[in-house]
């Protein structure tokens, strides 16, 4: 289902534009779809036959997605979530009230050190999907931050995602920052975001200096320089005021040497801008390595030394073997062992995406 779906269903049962908004407002914030507000109760404002279809209205936004399993960790709980063609997705509920979203079912991007990429693009996630995920997570936990940082590539499902995040800075209640746009860069990013009501925060995977290596670890991303790449992410820090987040995976003797440090040090000094070390989340599946505990240390205390605001993100899932894509990837081999599998009942009553 796409959202532009549901709006029609609910154009022909008699909605006005003020009833659709309060509707969404009130799935997205997770609440039933007949809550009242202070002013109006529901039987006095909806319109007697789109009051009678909510039931089925709720059912069908929660069958939008449901939670297969969920794995628990200390760096946040990952969900294997079912979409309602069968097919899975993966999102998860990270510490200090904040949700990471997949935006499509395997990616066309083909990083070599990741498992999503392996399946190829199976098919896009439509917006509606994308908020039924923030929906399953605001029921499992308070809500301040959506991350759009899982499965798949945000720029190559451009249009669906732009809806998702300008629903969630409106209806669904989220601050603008708190909505963090994530990508390998592309050209369509720069041109489309700064022209967005709502503008999101950006993560820019960057992963190396080297435009040589980049190519060879981000194999069909957009072959743009990383000079480039921090100019244009540079413009769009000052237009928004938001600092960018350059995402960096730390591969043991591939990209986490003092020389690539140097080249951080040279692209982002003086920039609007911060970059995330993220330990590699090792897999058996590829040919990777995580660096150990000191040498990170010792390269975020490198950065800090030259002036980067530099963070250190643990991968989420490490614990569970859960890095982005593995859950689906052991699912689909059969070898999937759920630490908690989720109640299928879905929701009580109107509440949507229990």
């Amino acid at each position: 289902m796409h959202l532009d779906d549901f709006r029609a269903r609910l154009r022909a049962l008699g909605a006005k534009p003020a009833h659709e908004a309060r509707l969404l407002r009130a799935w997205l914030q997770g609440m039933a779809l007949d809550a009242g507000s202070r002013r109006q109760a529901a039987e006095n404002y909806l319109p007697l036959a789109l009051r009678q279809a909510l039931p089925e209205l709720g059912e069908q936004l929660a069958g939008l997605a449901r939670v297969v399993s969920e794995h628990p960790a200390s760096d946040g709980s990952r969900l294997l979530v079912e979409l309602s063609d069968g097919q899975t997705v993966e999102s998860v509920l990270l510490p200090r009230d904040g949700v990471c979203i997949s935006t499509q079912i395997g990616c066309a991007v083909g990083c070599t050190f990741c498992m999503t990429g392996r399946s190829g693009l199976l098919r896009q996630v439509s917006s509606a999907e994308m908020l039924a995920q923030v929906v399953l997570a605001r029921h499992r936990q308070t809500l301040r931050r959506v991350v759009f940082m899982g499965m798949g590539e945000p720029a190559h499902n451009l249009d669906n995602v732009l809806e998702a995040i300008d629903l969630l800075g409106t209806a669904g209640g989220f601050g603008h920052k708190n909505l963090v746009f994530s990508t390998v860069g592309d050209p369509r990013v720069f041109e489309r975001l700064p022209q967005q009501k709502v503008r999101p925060a950006l993560a820019l995977s960057l992963h190396t200096s080297d435009a040589a290596l980049r190519a060879r670890l981000l194999p069909r991303a957009p072959q743009m320089a990383p000079e480039l790449l921090v100019a244009l992410a540079e413009d769009y820090a000052r237009l928004t005021g938001y600092p960018i987040q350059f995402q960096w995976t730390l591969l043991a003797g591939v990209n986490d040497s003092l020389a690539e440090m140097d080249g951080v040090i040279r692209l982002l000094r003086g920039k609007y801008a911060l970059i995330n070390l993220i330990p590699y989340n090792t897999t058996a599946a590829l040919d990777f390595q995580r660096p150990s505990i000191e040498r990170v240390t010792e390269l975020a205390h490198y950065l800090h030394a030259h002036g980067i605001r530099t963070t250190v993100r643990q991968s989420a899932g490490q614990e569970v073997d859960g890095g982005c894509g593995q859950l689906r990837a052991r699912q689909l081999d059969g070898s999937l062992a759920l630490s908690r599998r989720a109640s299928s009942g879905g929701a009580a009553k109107l509440a949507v995406g229990q």
